[in-house]
């Protein structure tokens, strides 16, 4: 395989300490992408209603599982984006690829309020749309495993479960931005003109948060371990997938198994239940919003905390007991939001909180897990081939289930599936906390992976 050559201003080597100016801005910087990222799936999954009328032809219940499709199939193409964009990573530098990514992501979303509806061109409307979560989709590949790669190479060893956890901050701030503006919109327009126009409205908004986050990465340092790992000449090489399977197969196995647990509960926790709440349990439209959002701001508050618990008593505690409490509470918890506005709050505020320990050391965990040489690439396509095909789609599948048997705990019984799944992979998954990321945590632990 043919060495990289790096720029020797690339290549420079860094030291250990980094300087808390510098540490709180890749925090923002990171956390912003995340925030984008998770904004353009808030207005998404909150606006499926205007969406489906707007873009999509057939009775309602037909156009939002329309709808509900195509947001599962900007997943299909994330595999494709992290195995382009992970490589690229631990080629050429983090900060490179995530400046693309953030701005590729807010175009597509950007570009979304600007589709015609179906009235005028249609065909052309849902085409239109499959195309930009595609773009969304394949951006995304990168972002999400580039940022907490960046995250976590920028965090003291001793603290990335605190810092780590302001990753995931931004994406409950993002989506919770994204809900809050489709509430807004809906309490100030009407229903009438949400139909029209008003829907796109949250859409537009992500160029400027799209050009914010690609000037804060811009100006940004490569990470010093990236930095430091590129002036060793073998370590440059670039990662294919076929090494990637053959000599670190075993992280690639844990992070998918935990993401499957992960993005199951993520995605039908936060995307599908504004849907679920509407036109399963009954809410109004607005009740729908406002469930998740409360139930949002209420997980953002514990974040930190439980990312800087992580650092204590490890990462493995936290993920058991989130894992063990989703599996004995999640179907008790459906039973109480569906008595109505008061228990679907109660109900999501507690489903979130025991999911909250997963979700505050996801950037913390998952990037510990690869050696810095194929950091970026093992942990975008782990990460984004699992999510494709278990959490994306969860949204669509809850609503299929239904559908099919009628029985209105179907989602909690996926979500307890998943949690199953990642039970599994928690297993065969070393404890990193505290730990260099110099190392490779499956070595020292008796099953090297190279």
């Amino acid at each position: 395989m043919t060495t990289q050559t790096m720029t020797p201003d690339l290549c420079a080597p860094a030291g250990d300490k980094t300087d808390p100016a510098t540490l709180r801005r890749a925090i923002t910087a990171s956390a912003l992408g995340n925030a984008t990222e998770w904004f353009d799936y808030g207005i998404y999954a909150y606006g499926v209603t205007y969406i489906s009328a707007a873009l999509f032809p057939g009775d309602t219940d037909e156009a939002v599982l329309f709808a509900l499709a195509t947001f599962a199939i900007s997943f299909l193409v994330r595999p494709l984006g992290g195995l382009f964009w992970g490589p690229l990573g631990d080629r050429i530098g983090r900060k490179s690829v995530l400046a693309l990514t953030i701005l590729m992501m807010a175009g597509a979303t950007f570009g979304v309020g600007l589709i015609p509806d179906y009235a005028h061109i249609g065909v052309w409307a849902p085409t239109l749309l499959i195309v930009l979560r595609m773009v969304q989709g394949f951006s995304t590949g990168g972002e999400y495993g580039g940022a907490a790669t960046f995250m976590a190479e920028y965090a003291p060893d001793d603290r990335r479960g605190f810092f780590g956890s302001f990753l995931e901050f931004g994406t409950l701030a993002g989506f919770s931005l994204g809900a809050s503006l489709m509430l807004f919109f809906s309490l100030t327009l009407g229903d009438a003109a949400m139909h029209d126009w008003g829907w796109r409205i949250p859409f537009l908004i992500a160029a400027p948060m799209g050009l914010i986050g690609t000037y804060l990465r811009s100006k940004m340092e490569d990470t010093p371990i990236f930095l430091e790992e590129c002036v060793v000449e073998e370590a440059r090489q670039a990662p294919g997938l076929a090494t990637l399977a053959r000599d670190h197969w075993r992280p690639l196995l844990v992070v998918g198994g935990l993401v499957v647990a992960l993005n199951v509960v993520n995605y039908t926790l936060l995307s599908y239940m504004p849907t679920y709440l509407q036109r399963r349990i009954g809410l109004t439209t607005d009740e729908a919003l406002i469930v998740p959002i409360i139930g949002m701001l209420f997980m953002m508050l514990f974040l930190p905390f439980a990312g800087a618990l992580s650092d204590r008593i490890g990462r493995r505690a936290m993920w058991r007991f989130s894992l063990l409490g989703l599996l004995v509470g999640v179907v008790p918890l459906y039973l109480l939001m569906g008595t109505g506005l008061a228990g679907a709050i109660a109900g999501f505020i507690l489903l979130g909180l025991l999911y909250v320990p997963q979700l505050a050391t996801i950037s913390a965990t998952f990037p510990a897990l690869f050696p810095t040489s194929v950091r970026f690439a093992g942990f975008a396509i782990a990460y984004n081939v699992s999510t494709s095909i278990f959490g994306g789609t969860a949204p669509a599948i809850g609503s299929g289930l239904i559908s099919r048997t009628g029985d209105q705990l179907m989602p909690a019984y996926y979500m307890i599936f998943s949690c199953l799944v990642g039970l599994v992979a928690l297993r065969f998954m070393p404890e990193t906390a505290g730990q260099s990321l110099r190392g490779n945590p499956f070595a020292s632990a008796g099953g090297a992976t190279g």
